[in-house]
């Protein structure tokens, strides 16, 4: 056997990206979402995977249209938290304006938009226990105080036996079983694509797109070593302050932009950017002082 090897801790992520670039895979996942429509042609489905929007950090995991008339967003997480509410309402947003200006619409015309309605959606992998359903702006963020802006986002942590949901999932717990018992490394990885088409799941991608899987899980190894070296090598050269800068002007930037879109407070804009408790106050002073 070869010399173990650390990966990415996103693997997950990744390989649920590249599931769901194929046009096949995604009209089995809209099947899932909605079984009382039956099966989709694929040439019916438009991909419009948004990445990389509003900040580095944040990207849609999938995005897609049917027949042009319904954009459904779907994002996986192992990790969970309500901003998914906001996350989602800002990739809806970039979605809405690339839409808009691939059609070339009018916002100022006196017609009114013929626009594809949208749907949200998360896939929680995680160990903590959520349940399945809606949950919306208002009540995660306003007290269930209505607002002028209303986003509901549909939680799904399982999905029915054999389809494309209940299939992803059951990769991210054979692969999550797999990492206690050999650790981040290559074993893992190779037990988690041995076991799951034996078990028939995720079998054909899998098997058809092989060459893909082991590149996108075993292309970034060692993922928290390569930080920690740059890291490091910034302590070397001096420039703490200038990353601890950088990244608080990019906070800062997100909270701001929260407060603008979303008419949140300084708190509530804090506590959905999720920064950490012992540095609230800092930024609650710094938001104060630009008043």
């Amino acid at each position: 056997m070869a010399k173990s090897t650390l990966v990415k801790r996103n693997v997950k992520d990744s390989v649920f990206t590249n599931l769901f670039q194929h046009p096949k895979y995604v009209a089995q996942l809209y099947e899932a979402l909605h079984p009382e429509v039956g099966a989709v042609p694929e040439d019916r489905i438009e991909i419009v995977t948004l990445k990389n929007i509003l900040t580095d950090s944040i990207y849609n995991d999938l995005g897609f249209t049917v027949d042009g008339r319904l954009v459904v967003l779907v994002e996986a997480q192992s990790t969970w938290t309500v901003n998914i509410i906001i996350r989602g309402l800002m990739y809806l947003v970039q979605t809405y304006q690339d839409y808009i200006e691939k059609e070339q619409l009018n916002v100022y015309g006196s017609s009114k938009l013929a626009l594809p309605k949208p749907e949200l959606y998360v896939i929680y992998t995680g160990e903590k226990k959520v349940e399945e359903g809606y949950i919306t702006l208002s009540e995660e963020f306003f007290g269930g105080e209505q607002s002028a802006l209303e986003v509901r986002v549909g939680v799904i942590t399982d999905g029915e036996q054999g389809d494309i949901i209940n299939q992803y999932v059951t990769f991210t717990k054979i692969y999550t079983e797999q990492l206690k018992k050999y650790g981040r490394t290559r074993e893992a990885i190779e037990e988690t694509i041995n076991i799951c088409k034996d078990e028939d799941v995720l079998k054909e991608y899998l098997s058809s797109h092989e060459g893909e899987v082991h590149d996108i899980m075993f292309s970034l190894f060692d993922d928290e070593q390569i930080l920690n070296a740059t890291l490091r090598d910034y302590e070397k050269k001096g420039m703490e302050k200038g990353v601890k800068k950088g990244r608080e002007e990019g906070i800062l930037k997100t909270i701001r932009a929260m407060m603008s879109s979303l008419h949140l407070t300084a708190e509530q804009a804090i506590n959905a950017a999720n920064v950490p408790e012992n540095e609230r106050k800092a930024y609650i002073s710094k938001l104060q002082s630009e008043a």
